[in-house]
């Protein structure tokens, strides 16, 4: 597991920009899955066959990134963001490019940091004109957070954990199950991070009976956190709530017992802010009933974020025993 998040960490994938990260799934699922197909929107729809109803499972591949949108005459290049970023988590951090082109992020003179936005910000590369900047970087080039991913004891700290992470997870339940009871389709979703677009896509071509959508979730156990009663190193977490979907009982119920069949610990969750693909997925056609399952992660949405493998492992271990076990 270690080796195969370090893997997909490593990946370029920011959201519309899925391509190496999708080649790098599929290179890992295709020995195990019944088949491996990829939608028009560019969603992996891997499925293992199974007697019972059609069970989707859901983890986006796409990551948080930002857009060159300008060049000045001195060659440094102006940006907006893909996705959910800060301008806090930004200034002095690295960023590349999909040709590898590396550069800086930089502010400029602000007298109250609580001015900061991402419009005062710009990206040095090291350019010394407009010509030259555009040489390396053009408009509409996406970049990501420097790649670095560093493993400690059962605690990894990596960008884009979100959500690599529960990427990881499915691609260990698809290359373990055996005897599916479920007809199981794994779907890694495109483009979750600018509005969950993947998995409207996805789940109205699959048409489940059920779903399960794996992604980080915050922990309140850090100083002075908002009290949240989720922690690394406890188990996985199975969502009741956040701010896009209320989980049907029924899939939350059937996470519980496969944990409690297993003595898999696990904590309960409820997001009082964010979002994951269950909440696209859940209003799909007349409804599917829909739950989630989430790793505790600290610093989401920052070039360290931080998780601990033992959480991840179970969380694969859940689901197995799940698609597995007594119904």
């Amino acid at each position: 597991m270690k080796d195969l998040l370090k893997g997909l960490t490593e990946v370029f994938g920011p959201s519309g920009n899925e391509e190496k990260i999708r080649k790098k799934i599929i290179d890992e699922i295709k020995p195990y899955a019944d088949s491996v197909t990829v939608d028009k929107l560019g969603n992996i729809i891997a499925t293992k066959t199974g007697p019972g109803e059609r069970l989707m499972l859901a983890a986006h591949m796409d990551e948080i990134g930002v857009i060159v949108t300008n060049a000045d005459e001195k060659g440094f290049l102006r940006f907006s963001n893909v996705g959910g970023v800060s301008p806090f988590t930004l200034i002095g951090q690295r960023v590349t490019f999909a040709n590898r082109t590396s550069g800086v992020f930089g502010v400029e003179k602000i007298d109250d940091i609580k001015d900061l936005k991402l419009n005062r910000m710009f990206i040095d590369i090291g350019a010394k004109s407009k010509e030259k900047a555009l040489e390396k970087v053009n408009i509409g080039d996406m970049g990501v957070y420097d790649r670095q991913c560093s493993i400690t004891g059962d605690y990894i700290i990596s960008n884009s954990l979100d959500d690599r992470a529960g990427c990881a997870v499915l691609i260990k339940v698809l290359k373990e199950l055996k005897a599916p009871k479920y007809n199981v389709f794994v779907v890694f979703t495109v483009q979750e991070e600018v509005g969950l677009r993947g998995a409207k896509t996805s789940a109205y071509g699959v048409d489940p009976d059920l779903a399960i959508a794996v992604d980080v979730t915050d922990t309140g156990d850090t100083p002075e956190a908002p009290k949240m009663a989720v922690e690394l190193g406890k188990g996985p977490a199975i969502k009741v709530k956040d701010s896009s979907v209320i989980c049907h009982p029924k899939v939350k119920k059937a996470l519980i017992d496969a944990a409690e069949r297993r003595n898999i610990p696990f904590q309960l969750e409820v997001l009082e802010k964010g979002g994951t693909d269950t909440g696209a997925i859940h209003l799909t056609r007349s409804g599917v009933p829909s739950g989630a399952l989430s790793i505790p992660t600290r610093y989401i949405h920052t070039p360290t974020e931080m998780a601990n493998m033992r959480d991840i492992e179970q969380g694969a271990q859940l689901l197995i025993e799940l698609i597995e076990g007594r119904q």
